[in-house]
């Protein structure tokens, strides 16, 4: 399995634009032996420390194999979303990792 942890920051007024993205491509992940383990919007009162902005929302997403995540990456119908998710994020840190 390969893990992805997100930590997705979005532009400020533009979160009903991030949701239509999610809305749309979140349900491709399945297609590709994919699938979202966590989606979490933290709150202030979740955190007990940090040292960097809290995000807007942390995905944990899984896939069986780098080509599901490939494949995930490359299909139409997500890239024909891309532009939502230009529009409505600022950033994402992005880690990949594998279960030890």
């Amino acid at each position: 399995m390969i893990y992805l942890t997100q930590l997705i920051y979005i532009k400020e007024g533009h979160e009903a634009t991030f949701f239509e993205f999610e809305n749309l491509v979140l349900p491709l992940l399945w297609k590709y032996k994919g699938q979202l383990l966590l989606r979490i919007r933290p709150t202030s009162s979740t955190f007990v420390d940090n040292s960097i902005e809290p995000p807007f929302e942390i995905h944990l997403v899984a896939f069986e194999n780098e080509q599901g995540l490939e494949q995930y990456q490359q299909d139409e119908t997500r890239k024909s979303c891309l532009h939502l998710k230009e529009q409505s994020v600022k950033s994402v840190v992005l880690i990949k990792g594998s279960q030890v």
